[in-house]
């Protein structure tokens, strides 16, 4: 919690909005995509499916194949409860669906499914997009198909298993947009961000969650962001995002929302 609370009065005293960004396609994503502020049709659904979420007074067994839980102490645990504290915010959700409804990512990747809220925004955002979702926890993501079902989202494809089993079993797939929400270690992050460094194109995102987690979370978004592939770079504190725009020269901005 100490390096969180440090972490972020430091990003405080670094981060801008538009006004201090000198890149014509960050200015741009910043405008149209991080601060608009129209009352998007989708954003009904995803309230909808988040107030079922909360209400779903379900008690399921999870296996946590990550960091572990600040919160919770054992791993019997209602879905509702799951929902409030490690779900996606509402702020956070509607800002996934409209950065893919920005990007028009064709091929999306999710690592840590939970209980597919995240997967829900993106899956709106772009509804001919073929989204591929990971998740270790067979009851949880038993929960989120669920949810998919009922609120009738057809573009995504789960997978129950580990992260390092999906990329063993999937050694070469191209993807536009991951998105990393899981194992919030160091060694894991960069071994994923290795690995998808063979599978991203020149127009790819990789947007990874909790980069102030801890202090091994931040030390691995350092040496990410200062690879030489990785062009242009967006810390928001909650969420990192890396882009390898070789048309760009190297830079690094820190973002308030």
């Amino acid at each position: 919690m100490k390096h969180q609370i440090l972490s972020y009065l430091s990003f405080l005293l670094r981060s801008t909005n538009q006004h201090g960004v000198h890149s014509p396609f960050v200015y741009h994503l910043l405008t149209q995509c991080f601060y608009d502020k129209k009352k998007h049709n989708a954003y009904k659904t995803l309230n909808n499916h988040r107030k079922a979420v909360f209400a779903d007074s379900e008690t399921i067994e999870v296996s946590d194949f990550g960091a572990g839980s600040r919160v919770f102490k054992t791993n019997t645990r209602t879905v509702a409860a799951i929902a409030k504290h490690a779900g996606i915010t509402p702020k956070r959700q509607r800002l996934l669906f409209r950065l893919v409804q920005y990007l028009q990512p064709a091929k999306i990747l999710e690592l840590g499914t939970s209980l597919g809220m995240a997967t829900t925004a993106m899956a709106l955002g772009n509804p001919n997009a073929s989204i591929k979702t990971v998740e270790g926890c067979p009851n949880t993501l038993q929960k989120a198909t669920g949810y998919f079902t009922d609120f009738k989202i057809q573009n995504i494809i789960s997978h129950n298993q580990s992260f390092n089993a999906y990329f063993e079993a999937h050694p070469s797939e191209p993807f536009d947009l991951v998105y990393i929400d899981g194992n919030h270690d160091k060694a894991s992050t960069l071994k994923y961000f290795e690995f998808l460094l063979k599978q991203v194109n020149n127009d790819s995102v990789l947007l990874f969650d909790d980069i102030y987690w801890n202090k091994e979370m931040t030390e691995a978004w350092q040496q990410i962001i200062a690879h030489q592939k990785v062009m242009v770079s967006i810390d928001t504190f909650q969420w990192g995002l890396v882009f390898f725009r070789k048309e760009q020269r190297k830079q690094h901005f820190s973002i308030r929302l």
